[in-house]
């Protein structure tokens, strides 16, 4: 029965071929996204929706004037201030991942010149869109070596994720007052 449905003037038509056209044809239907959607139960006008792009459809890492909320603007979940403040602050690291959607920083290993028996490595996460002294939290890992060579887990001083913290706090507020002025 299919077959004679892919008959075309007598010849044979393939189905691979009735199948794409049938897709072809389906997808030039109307040309425009409707206003409201139906997304699991629930309608959203698409014309008002935020994405991660903002409203411009660009990128935005600072204070722009359509801006909502936050000095990170709406394409980025974390604040601005922070985030630059954060990368200079730990410039000297060499940076694994960055995620500035989720303000995550993970450094990879580094050892200061002035003591390479010792290693640190870091993650900093940004917890806000506001330039807040809770804002931002350090994770700091250590590692000495052994007598054979290899790198060993070691403590680290309570009071160094607080020094960095407030070293990144103190960098984004020059940032936002540079900006201000």
């Amino acid at each position: 029965m299919l077959q004679s449905l892919f008959k075309i003037s007598g010849h044979r038509v393939p189905s691979y071929l009735v199948i794409s056209l049938i897709f072809l044809l389906a997808a030039c239907e109307g040309g425009t996204t409707p206003d409201l959607q139906t997304v699991d139960d629930e309608v959203i006008d698409m014309s008002k929706r935020e994405t991660i792009f903002g409203d411009s459809g660009g990128i935005s890492l600072g204070n722009t004037p359509n801006s909502r909320g936050g000095s990170g603007g709406p394409g980025i979940g974390v604040n601005a201030y922070l985030w630059r403040a954060t990368l200079d602050t730990m410039s000297v690291w060499p940076i694994a991942s960055a995620d500035p959607f989720g303000g995550v920083i993970i450094t990879d290993w580094y050892a200061p010149p002035a003591t390479p028996n010792e290693r640190f490595k870091m993650n900093i996460y940004i917890l806000d869109r506001a330039l807040r002294a809770d804002g931002v939290r350090v994770s700091v890992f250590r590692q000495v070596k052994n007598t054979s060579g290899g790198w060993q887990d070691s403590s680290v001083q309570a009071t160094t994720a607080t020094k960095l913290e407030n070293a990144i706090l103190m960098r984004a507020r020059q940032f936002r007052n540079r900006t201000a002025q």
